[in-house]
């Protein structure tokens, strides 16, 4: 970027695109690191530096395809303004801070794009959405969740039966190390998935402004800094979250552990291949449900599934309401001191 051509406000607004992505590590952390900390196989402060570390080289493995539909494929480019973006991240980040509080995994990725549906509709209306990206997004709520609850049901079932002969002790043994190799995988397809939203917001920002050139693409730096952000954020924690997720819906040993993280991480390495920005919060819950519906129903604290369930339906809305009041507040102050 031409520091020297850009505007103090375009720099404010990477600044706020950064913070919302440190806070998006913060309040996932639990995604990435409640599995490997609730069946005791790390401790919270070694947990959060083995998922940080594969939150930031996440854009070794992955191509930028998220990226590109949250920048372009959310709300039409054309309508991209500083108010715009302002409203989207200021209803991101609050609806992240009010949810982090609560200690409710509610989605980032999901509070982002209600952010930029409820900014981007203030401004230009029901035309200036692009249906075929929020459909896509919309689908990912459904099928992540259950995609990993499905995978987790599979993964256990092979698991056990190959460990069927397997003493108790040599089993427990063989997956608390495998949870560390789960637990990267999950990690790196976190970093892989969200990091690339706050790309996309900053590079689609980059381009309003003229900063990239005719062709909307991703600049490595806007790469590096958001891998950077999403990594830091996840070495403060989310300890809150981290105790509904671990604990509070079901009761989690290694091998159940170490199917949950897989099965979410394989549904995550698919969405991001694809394009899609799913939820790792909603992948991993699914997830979680899966292995302890696969020990009976009853193994599963629904009332607490449903609570998060809930908060999944509004946080779409609530983060686009918020985003509209940001970006009208936005405008109110360009009329006023523009």
């Amino acid at each position: 970027m031409d520091l020297a051509g850009a505007s103090y406000l375009l720099i404010f607004l990477i600044f706020v695109a950064l913070a919302f992505d440190f806070l998006n590590g913060l309040h996932d952390a639990a995604n990435s690191i409640a599995t490997i900390v609730s069946t005791r196989v790390l401790s919270p402060r070694w947990a959060v530096v083995w998922a940080a570390f594969f939150n930031f080289i996440a854009f070794l493995f992955f191509g930028l395809h998220v990226a590109n539909t949250v920048g372009k494929g959310i709300i039409s480019a054309d309508i991209i303004s500083d108010a715009v973006i302002f409203g989207a991240l200021g209803g991101a980040i609050s609806w992240n801070i009010i949810t982090w509080l609560a200690g409710i995994p509610s989605s980032s990725s999901h509070a982002l794009i209600g952010g930029l549906l409820g900014a981007g509709i203030s401004k230009a209306g029901f035309e200036g959405v692009v249906w075929s990206g929020v459909l896509k997004t919309v689908a990912g709520i459904v099928v992540s969740p259950a995609l990993g609850f499905g995978l987790a049901l599979i993964l256990v079932l092979i698991v056990s039966w190959a460990f069927v002969k397997a003493t108790p002790s040599i089993a427990d043994s063989a997956f608390r190390k495998l949870q560390f190799v789960s637990a990267a995988m999950f990690s790196l397809g976190h970093g892989g998935n969200d990091a690339q939203k706050t790309m996309g917001i900053i590079a689609v920002l980059l381009f309003s402004h003229g900063q990239l050139g005719p062709e909307f693409h991703v600049p490595f730096w806007v790469v590096i800094s958001c891998q950077a952000a999403l990594g830091l954020g996840t070495l403060f924690g989310g300890w809150r979250i981290v105790h509904t997720m671990g604990s509070k819906i079901t009761r989690l040993s290694p091998q159940q552990g170490f199917c949950a993280e897989t099965a979410g991480a394989i549904t995550i390495f698919l969405a991001t291949h694809i394009g899609v920005p799913v939820s790792t919060t909603h992948t991993i819950t699914g997830a979680i449900v899966g292995v302890g519906a696969s020990r009976r129903v009853s193994a599963v604290r629904w009332n607490i599934a449903g609570r998060i369930v809930w908060a999944w339906v509004i946080t779409m809305p609530a983060s686009g309401l918020i985003a509209a009041a940001f970006y009208a507040m936005a405008r109110l102050a360009d009329r006023t001191f523009g």
